[in-house]
């Protein structure tokens, strides 16, 4: 979201007296009659696209699965009237708002799943680049946003009659967020970090001693460069020692939220090339294994975005080639040190999703420019599969590409039965579908991948038992009953526990995969087995709240089922 928005031929003078605040250099919007990019060819190993939606009325700018198999998703709500309206009667009264101060259209949307059908929701205030994560109970808590959002809380509890809807927290957080990231932590408490010149932190709800207050954050001062920030949508994740991983700009630091100090500090990333917003790249935690040992590994991935000076050099319309690599590093190391690998293709704005296999999906973006308003080029229409328990060398495989750019405010999301829903892309101050080089797109689509394709459909678990909302207990001892058609390894059956993100601007917030490893698998007779494992230990490897559980069998997976975990 590049930083607050200029009409075309609007002066600084014009703006707010808070936009001008928060404006950074800004060049008027460069606009194109049409659009000369093409397909990557497909050259590529697998996995097919499907469009769902031609339009959903809104981009899909922010999105999160929640446990009634429904995506959230919501854009802001200062671009002007949307393409989709809200039911007979209602409408946004909002003088402060700078496009449209009434409006009878949506700029939030519910995404039935199963169904393929779409409602629209009523959000009051600006969500605009802001960030979220799902309650232990399953409710969506959704923090920040710009000029009347920035310090609002709004929560979406689900619902199966679909008439759910938002519900706003006035002066919910103690400070302004805009462009900040948050975490679910062991306790189910949310911590919100950064954002917009806040080098700070806090929680929510705001029940405890702890939680009133707001803790400073040196970190994200020295990672700020002036004038362009980089270190904006931190990438922070729980590690398994209960501290935070948080990672801003070029480098990262062990963080004890409790005590507010850091306890280890990382070395900056090969190169020294900032990597989060505007030089969007994106990051995981890779799949957490061996969750019975007494010392637990955990490795954090980061591809992609955009080279030092690329920012400033893009306002003057020179359009540096993105980063080509990824940086992974062993965050539990004594020692640690990062470990660079080349891409096949390189990506800035690009989206990161675990799948249920543990191998990671990257998509969407550009191959030059940076994130920010008309900023980026080259959209990068293949996918790259990335298999972390390959060797370096042999873990990159090129999918099949899409034929729709994916650039500024795309995002992408794992769905309960394996495919990866993918929408949004808006480039520009407003909804803009003509005369531009990248029209604002509406559209949702899903990425296949090839472990679906119907060749395997012999290999496919389908779980029979427990069923779906079933609830856990840490260290429980976890049966699942499943068939398969075809012949069993059983040595190669594991279950796989997904933690659904909160996704935009390249960064899953939440994201977590855990594999359960499978203590024995028995026979029971046909084509029906059944996998007996272990649940996580405690909320430090896995906050209480939903996840997707998958059977895997030989890279397969299942149709996931909900478990609540607590």
């Amino acid at each position: 979201m590049s930083f607050p928005d200029q009409k075309p031929n609007q002066s600084t003078e014009e703006l707010s007296p808070r936009m001008k605040t928060s404006l950074i250099p800004f060049f008027p919007c460069f606009l194109l009659l049409f659009f000369t990019g093409t397909p990557a060819p497909a050259e590529a190993a697998g996995g097919s696209w499907n469009l769902l939606q031609p339009s959903i009325g809104i981009s899909a700018m922010h999105m999160q699965l929640l446990n009634n198999d429904r995506v959230i998703i919501f854009d802001r709500t200062d671009f002007g009237a949307s393409n989709l309206s809200l039911p007979a009667g209602k409408c946004r009264n909002d003088p402060n708002d700078t496009a449209l101060k009434i409006d009878c259209t949506a700029h939030s949307a519910e995404y039935d799943v199963v169904s393929n059908t779409f409602r629209p929701l009523m959000v009051q205030t600006d969500v605009w680049c802001s960030s979220g994560a799902v309650t232990p109970d399953g409710t969506l808590v959704q923090t920040g946003g710009f000029n009347d959002g920035e310090r609002r809380v709004r929560i979406f509890q689900p619902c199966s009659s679909g008439g759910c809807d938002w519900r706003e927290i006035e002066f919910g957080l103690n400070a302004r967020r805009w462009y900040a990231t948050n975490h679910i932590l062991p306790d189910g408490q949310v911590i919100v970090i950064g954002g917009r010149r806040q080098f700070n932190y806090e929680f929510y709800p705001k029940t405890s001693s702890l939680a009133k207050n707001l803790y400073s954050l040196p970190f994200l001062v020295q990672t700020n460069d002036p004038k362009v920030e980089n270190n904006l949508y931190p990438f922070v994740f729980l590690n398994v020692d209960g501290n935070l991983f948080v990672f801003a700009n070029n480098r990262a630091i062990l963080l004890d939220y409790v005590k507010n100090r850091v306890v280890k500090t990382y070395p900056t990333i090969p190169g020294g090339d900032p990597r989060c917003y505007p030089s969007t790249g994106s990051a995981v935690l890779l799949p957490l294994k061996n969750l019975q040992a007494k010392l637990i590994e955990a490795e954090v991935l980061i591809c992609g975005g955009a080279p030092a000076g690329s920012y400033t050099q893009a306002l003057s319309r020179k359009f540096l080639a993105a980063l080509k690599t990824c940086a992974r590093i062993k965050i539990t190391d004594p020692n640690p040190t990062w470990v660079l690998e080349d891409m096949p293709l390189a990506r800035v704005m690009g989206d990161m999703t675990l799948l249920p296999t543990g191998n990671v999906l990257i998509v969407n973006g550009g191959a030059s420019g940076t994130a920010g308003w008309e900023l980026g080029r080259d959209p990068v229409f293949s996918p790259v599969l990335y298999r972390p328990d390959s060797g370096v060398g042999s873990r990159f495989e090129t999918q099949n590409p899409s034929t729709i750019p994916r650039m500024y405010h795309s995002t992408a999301v794992l769905l309960r039965d394996g495919r990866v829903l993918v929408g949004g892309s808006n480039p520009h101050v407003y909804y803009n579908f003509s005369g531009v080089l990248f029209p604002t797109e509406l559209s949702l689509e899903a990425f296949s991948p090839s472990y679906l394709d119907s060749q395997f459909a012999n290999l496919r678990p389908r779980i029979v038992s427990p069923g779906s909302q079933t609830k856990l207990s840490y260290a429980q001892k976890l049966v699942v009953r499943f068939t398969v058609s075809g012949a069993l390894a059983q040595n190669l059956v594991s279950l796989t526990m997904v933690a659904p993100s909160f996704t935009t601007h390249s960064f899953s917030m939440n994201q977590r995969l855990l594999v359960l490893s499978a203590e024995k698998v028995t026979n029971l007779g046909k084509t029906t087995y059944q996998v007996e494992a272990t649940a996580p230990g405690s909320g430090v490897l896995a906050p209480s709240g939903y996840y997707l559980l998958f059977v895997v069998h030989q890279e397969i997976p299942s149709e996931g089922i909900w478990v609540q975990i607590k």
